[in-house]
């Protein structure tokens, strides 16, 4: 599957993936023109049933904890798909700056993505020795510098957390420590139990509870739509 700059605008772009929650195996799901995979859908979409872990101060948050409205994403740094979702979510949070935050939590899929565990990891580290703002700007160039599916450099890593403000040797003792290793691969767990059968996935919660879902890299018109029914 090859990455793609822009979502199309006349169908929501589903996860990369399917992963099979009984034997968390994926695999690509194609169902559309050429390589884009496509689902049917609308704005009004149940009530996710899943369990969703609730927010807490461990959370990666971009904007104000008190926004009326928490875009809560499951991500993998590999994915072609939540590259181009990735740059859509920071055009909505620019557009509904302080009624917007963004959750940002992972899910790397090891089986079409061998690197995004590490570089999830590599994202902790950040967040640990440069805080939040670190965190964000990190993995924006994160997603600016890779071309998905496993095209980073793992060389990269410390060179873009060092332009990011961060101690280059702590940075490169704290992700070959693997401490983050269990906390990347439970923030995954959490992701398939919220209802996530791919990547990206997210859920939009109100007064912290999950009201919608935004399934894949749906296009900005689409989750506008779905904002600004809540926000009227």
């Amino acid at each position: 599957m090859e990455p793609t700059n822009q979502p199309q605008q006349s169908k929501f772009l589903v996860p990369a993936a399917i992963v099979i929650a009984g034997a968390m195996i994926a695999g690509a799901v194609y169902t559309g023109a050429g390589s884009r995979p496509t689902v049917t859908g609308n704005n009004n979409q149940p009530t996710p049933s899943g369990k969703v872990v609730p927010i807490s101060e461990k959370d990666h948050i971009r904007g104000s904890r008190t926004a009326e409205i928490v875009i809560l994403e499951y991500s993998d740094t590999e994915c072609p798909f939540c590259k181009v979702y990735h740059n859509t979510m920071r055009q909505v949070f620019s557009d509904y700056q302080g009624r917007v935050a963004w959750v940002y939590r992972h899910l790397p899929i090891p089986q079409l993505h061998a690197k995004a565990q590490k570089e999830a990891e590599a994202t902790e580290c950040v967040a640990e020795l440069g805080g939040n703002q670190a965190f964000w700007t990190y993995l924006d160039k994160i997603f600016e510098t890779t071309n998905s599916n496993d095209s980073l450099d793992p060389a990269q890593l410390p060179i873009l957390a060092k332009a990011v403000g961060v101690d280059e040797a702590a940075f490169n003792a704290c992700l070959s420590s693997g401490r983050y290793t269990e906390a990347v691969k439970q923030s995954a767990t959490e992701g398939f139990a919220a209802g996530a059968r791919g990547t990206p996935f997210s859920l939009i919660l109100v007064d912290r509870k999950a009201a919608g879902t935004i399934n894949g890299a749906e296009p900005i018109a689409s989750i506008k739509s779905k904002l600004d029914a809540i926000l009227k």
